[in-house]
């Protein structure tokens, strides 16, 4: 077999690292991650941002040749590769930070940015020695979809323009259409309607841009699969625990003060729902770890194996498109991770023992090594968006929580203490996912691997603390937990602490959880999606489904032409990151004006008759699906 030959060929006159790259990368990729850091807590979902920054990275470029010359493509891979690692930060810190908030603490900007930025540290060394073992010899096996489509829009740089202007369009819309209705409040943010013969069963819809941009993004298998999800859970089991507990004159545990029969089916499923949700997403986090394990020890494998460098390969590695940062690198940065954690007090939350923090740095070591070799390679199948990061979460989670549980840790130590590892680890996991779709394209492309991983590093550092003061201005406007930021993710990570810590969890719900999760593998459908979608509002997966809807039918539009289909399906996740980014940017916008004023927006007070507020939410909802439509026609 030919030796793969990249865009850029080994002996070029471009400089392979630039300034402005990085400085561009780091302020969209800020841009980007804090519209990812609302989204997440907003719905438990995050998306890849890869696509869009190269975009960008393109366009900006352009714009700025009379000024800063001429770019290459190297310099718009390293903005790309700067900027997306915002939104891997983003991802970890949304899925467990909020529950410390929930337990009554109240962590610094400073705290978290430290946490974030160990763990993103620790995910871009420990692909060092993994990238020739998945990205290299996995070429012809391993896609990468978001990377080798990133690749493929920087190749193609002389479209930027035109492709950009989508993102910017989608961009605009949703920051206009989120302000008409989070900050003017010109209609409802949700509708629904009560059905009939079932009992308290409810089918209702979140009709906001962000949500169409992700159910356009995840494509319409699996965002079918969520919305089945979510009329398990309230088509199905709500109006089934509402029949046989309609008789009940106390209550049922977990709810300690009302009967079934006086609770609505929002109280039902924030009781029991969100426990069997819980207990599904739980499973199908560990079936999805367990599955990778072959996965695992093949790309440690093959990752050890090539740390010892031999001779016969020691020419090919000398190759600029070949070199990586030196393994001594990750060896001296993992050790100073380690020492600063166990040196430090309060980076873990509270003024733990030192053998605590011993244990602590080990167990994250440990668990972000495996998980981020996970990660890598199923990213490298399924794409960054697909990234079971929540799951292998949870399996850090159980396995910290039950150690010290063992060793009888269980107060509010043993609790932050294992949050905070689960932080780390989650941040670990997901940036390794995001730099391995970065590196996918810096191979196709012919970046230098060394400079990517350099840029990455940068990326971490640059945007840690801005997105944790991101967050922290989010729960500080909005509150974590109520209905404007529900932080799912977090109440989940929450909740598995505290039942195995605890032992007041309702294991009997959890379990019902977990047999779904299995049931849909032994179907064949992918349990984490499945299970997400019970653990949910269907309110918010409604508007994934009509994304998803929307991508069928552009593609069924295109028909068996494969360029035409790619062409209109990449102008529709643009449009769909932009709606994300958009209403994410406003969102913060809100959070600052909230903050400042100490209220939120209470908009112009304009009352709609009847049911004509749902119509005009509906109405606007789908204009934004006929101009994704519209704009995806050729």
């Amino acid at each position: 077999m030919s030796e793969f030959q990249p865009y850029v060929p080994e002996d070029t006159s471009y400089k392979d690292w630039t300034l402005r790259g990085v400085i561009v990368g780091a302020v969209f990729g800020v841009i980007f991650g804090s519209a990812n850091a609302y989204l997440g807590l907003h719905v438990g979902l995050t998306i890849s941002t890869a696509i869009p920054l190269a975009v960008i990275a393109v366009a900006v470029f352009k714009v700025l040749t009379p000024i800063l010359g001429k770019s290459s493509i190297l310099d718009s891979n390293i903005a790309q590769t700067t900027g997306s690692a915002s939104s891997s930060l983003a991802s970890g810190l949304i899925f467990t930070i909020p529950a410390l908030f929930l337990w009554g603490f109240n962590p610094s900007i400073f705290k978290m940015g430290t946490l974030a930025l160990l763990g993103g540290v620790l995910g871009v060394l420990f692909m060092i020695p993994l990238r020739r073992a998945l990205i290299v010899k996995e070429h012809g096996v391993l896609p990468y979809p978001e990377g080798t489509a990133a690749a493929q829009v920087l190749i193609s740089a002389e479209e930027g323009g035109a492709k950009a202007k989508n993102i910017f369009f989608g961009l605009g819309i949703g920051a206009i259409y989120t302000t008409c209705v989070r900050f003017l409040h010109l209609w409802p943010e949700k509708i629904h309607v009560t059905l009939p013969v079932l009992k308290k069963a409810k089918l209702g819809g979140e009709p906001m841009p962000a949500l169409l941009g992700v159910g356009y993004i995840l494509g319409p298998r699996i965002a079918a699969i969520m919305v089945a999800g979510g009329l398990l859970s309230w088509l199905g089991v709500i109006p089934m625990i509402a029949y046989f507990g309609e008789n009940l004159n106390v209550p049922l545990f977990p709810e300690k003060i009302l009967p079934i029969a006086e609770m609505t089916p929002e109280q039902i499923w924030d009781k029991y729902i969100r426990v069997i949700g819980a207990g599904a997403v739980a499973v199908a986090g560990i079936i999805a770890v367990i599955k990778a394990i072959p996965t695992m020890y093949n790309a440690l494998k093959m990752g050890i194996k090539d740390v010892s460098l031999k001779k016969d390969n020691a020419q090919a590695l000398r190759k600029r498109t070949q070199t990586d940062l030196p393994i001594t690198v990750l060896g001296i940065g993992v050790l100073v991770v380690i020492i600063l954690l166990v040196l430090s007090p309060q980076t873990l939350g509270m003024d733990t023992s030192i053998l605590v923090r011993m244990i602590a740095a080990v167990c994250i070591a440990i668990f972000a090594f495996c998980f981020v070799t996970v990660s890598s390679r199923i990213v490298g199948m399924v794409g960054v968006t697909s990234n079971p990061t929540s799951g292998m979460t949870i399996v850090t989670l159980l396995g910290t929580s039950l150690l010290f549980f063992a060793l009888g840790w269980t107060d509010a130590m043993g609790q932050v203490t294992a949050l905070t590892i689960g932080t780390v680890v989650a941040v670990s996991a997901s940036i390794a996912g995001d730099i391995s779709q970065d590196l996918k394209a810096g191979y196709i492309i012919g970046a230098t691997p060394k400079r990517q991983q350099t840029s990455e590093l940068i990326g971490v550092v640059t945007s840690a603390f801005a997105i944790a003061a991101v967050v922290w201005l989010l729960g500080e406007a909005f509150t974590f937990g109520s209905e404007a930021l529900a932080a799912p993710q977090a109440t989940l990570m929450k909740t598995v602490i505290e039942g195995v810590l605890g032992g007041d969890l309702p294991w009997g719900l959890v379990m019902i959880g977990g047999s779904f999760a299995i049931m849909a593998e032994l179907l064949g459908v992918p349990s984490l999606p499945f299970a997400v979608g019970i653990y949910l509002p269907l309110s918010t997966m409604t508007p994934i489904y009509v994304g998803g809807l929307v991508r069928y039918f552009v593609e069924k539009r295109a028909g068996d032409d494969k360029e035409l289909k790619e062409k209109t399906g990449e102008t529709g996740i643009l449009l769909g990151s932009g709606f994300i980014a958009g209403e994410g940017i406003a969102m913060v916008g809100v959070a600052a004006y909230a903050f400042i004023t100490k209220a939120t927006p209470e908009g112009i007070g304009l009352v709609w008759p009847g049911n004509l507020g749902d119509f005009i939410a509906l109405t606007t909802f789908f204009c934004m699906v006929a101009f994704i439509i519209y704009k995806t026609r050729k």
